[in-house]
This record gives structure tokens, sequence and C-alpha cells, in this order.
């Protein structure tokens, strides 16, 4: 049974993430292509010293960081805008192989002992509770950045307190579900307490660690924040996608009459 969940997971994943690479193509590239354009204007501009190496926040098809570098420089391009689109369906491609594979063995964990007894319910939930720890909880203290957002020279830096903001999310939704399985008195108990129990060590984690905003003067907040809603949307798109598709498959899969026997 987990071999058939992890064959599941792999193969809806990967669907899930080119779904994803799709609506990241057609709604955040705009807003990329948008970015490196300021960033080329003022390296133009006179008295304009070395420009900053440029980084993209790819959220939904990003490998694990929230900012990966655009391959552009001040001294050409060493990577052309074309390869790039083009390499953007590989990158979500492999990020929901990755994803799927494990979600199903994390399913395969969860199944009859915790959550919805359904299949489908069950994973409906644990994509959505992934989507709010892995993704809404780092991206809320250290949203994604377009290019010509970001010193090159905090990128190590910034990539561990993101990665430490999504380990808080984890640890965070693990205390949750301990708590709404130890509370007794309903649902009306239960989850007030499951959701108190996630939010603190959220909260606590984000008044700790430092703020990092490296947004240069002028650069538009209209365009930064379009960036990052569009970000924080392939995400979403990927773990609805996922999250329905994989559900779809399970309860089929559970509706489906037995093979006779020989």
């Amino acid at each position: 049974m987990v071999r058939t969940l992890l064959v599941r997971g792999l193969l809806l994943g990967l669907l899930a993430g080119l779904v994803a690479g799709v609506f990241s193509f057609a709604v955040g590239e705009p807003r990329i292509d948008d970015a490196i354009a300021l960033e080329n204007a003022a390296a133009a501009a006179p008295g304009h010293g070395a420009a900053a190496e440029p980084e993209s926040a790819t959220h939904g098809h990003e490998s694990g960081t929230h900012e990966q570098e655009t391959g552009k420089h001040e001294h050409g391009e060493e990577v052309s805008r074309g390869t790039q689109k083009a390499g953007l369906f590989l990158a979500t491609g492999l990020y929901g192989l990755a994803v799927g594979g494990v979600f199903a063995l994390a399913f395969a964990g969860l199944r009859g002992r915790v959550g919805p007894r359904s299949d489908a319910a069950l994973a409906l939930a644990a994509a959505g509770t992934a989507f709010a720890a892995v993704i809404v909880v780092p991206f809320l203290k250290y949203p994604a950045n377009p290019p010509a957002v970001g010193d090159p020279e905090t990128i190590n830096t910034r990539t561990l307190l993101y990665l430490a903001m999504i380990g808080v999310g984890l640890l965070s939704t693990a205390i949750a579900v301990t708590t709404a399985r130890s509370v007794r008195g309903g649902p009306w108990a239960r989850w007030p307490a499951a959701v108190l129990a996630f939010v603190v060590p959220v909260a606590v984690a984000s008044l700790l660690l430092p703020t990092v905003d490296e947004v240069p003067d002028g650069f538009p907040a209209t365009l930064l924040w379009q960036f990052r809603i569009t970000s924080l949307g392939t995400q979403l798109v990927f773990w609805a996608s996922f999250g329905t598709l994989f559900g779809w498959f399970c309860d089929r899969a559970a509706r489906a009459p037995a093979p006779a026997p020989a």
C-alpha cells in the first residue's frame, strides 16, 4: 500500500508542479521581467556603481529556499531569460515530484491514526496544513523578493532564517496535533486549543528572529507586492491542485471493487 501511495504521490506531485508552473509562467514571469527592467535601467543610470547581483524568489517552483539568482549580471547575460522561463517548468516539476513523494510517505503514516477517516478528506486536510506550515508561516516573516531586491552577500543568512521559519511551522503543527489529541471535551474545545498551540510558537519565533528588510529606496511597492502575492499564489495553486488530485485518486481507489479471486 505504501508503494502505491508513493507512486501516486510522485506522479500527482509532478502534475501539480507543472500546473503551478503554468500559473507562475503566466502571472509571475511578467513581474520578474519588470523587476529586471528596473534593475537594468538603474544600472545604466549615470554614476551608478556595480549592480548588485539580482535574485528571484519563485515560491511554488523553488526547491527549498525562497530566493534564487536570476543569472543576469551587469557584464552580460549568463543565462537568457528564455532559458530561465523554460527551466521554470523543470524546476516546478522536480519540486512537485519531491514534495509528492514526501507527502505520500507522511500520508501513509497518518492514515487511520490522525485526522479524518476518509482518505480524500485526510489528503485535503494534510495538504492545507502543509501549505500553512511550510509556505504561509515563513512567508509572513520572510516574503519572497523579486530581482534587484536583496543583498547577495546575505543570501546564506536569509536562507537559513527562511528554513528556520519552516522548521517553526512544522514544529507548531506537531504541537497543535498533539494538543488536539490530548484535549477532551469535543471539537469546540479541541479546535481552539489546537489553533492556539499553533499560533503561539509561530508568533514567538517571529518576534525573536531578526527582521530582514533589503528593499532599495524607490523600488515600486506595487511591483514588490504583486511579485510576493504571485509567489504565494503559485504555492497555493500547487497545494490545492495536489491535495485535490491526491484525495480524488485515493477516494477512487477506495471505492474500486476488489479483484475477483482466481
